[in-house]
């Protein structure tokens, strides 16, 4: 572009953290394949891959 659009940089950074996320979930092979077969345990999967995750970040 000539002309550059005007963005917010600070949400673009939260909004690339939470993208980077899913991303990160949907490689892990339990929940990609959805192997739980009950909800509460879909969930806690999930809970468990984004503690992990946030333990790498931090």
């Amino acid at each position: 572009r000539k002309e550059q659009r005007e963005y917010d940089k600070g949400l673009y950074k939260i909004r690339h953290l939470v993208e980077n996320a899913f991303l990160h979930l949907k490689r892990w092979r339990g929940i990609a394949t959805r192997y739980a077969k009950n909800t509460s345990s879909f969930r806690a999967a999930i809970h468990i891959r984004c503690i992990f995750l946030w333990a790498s970040i931090s």
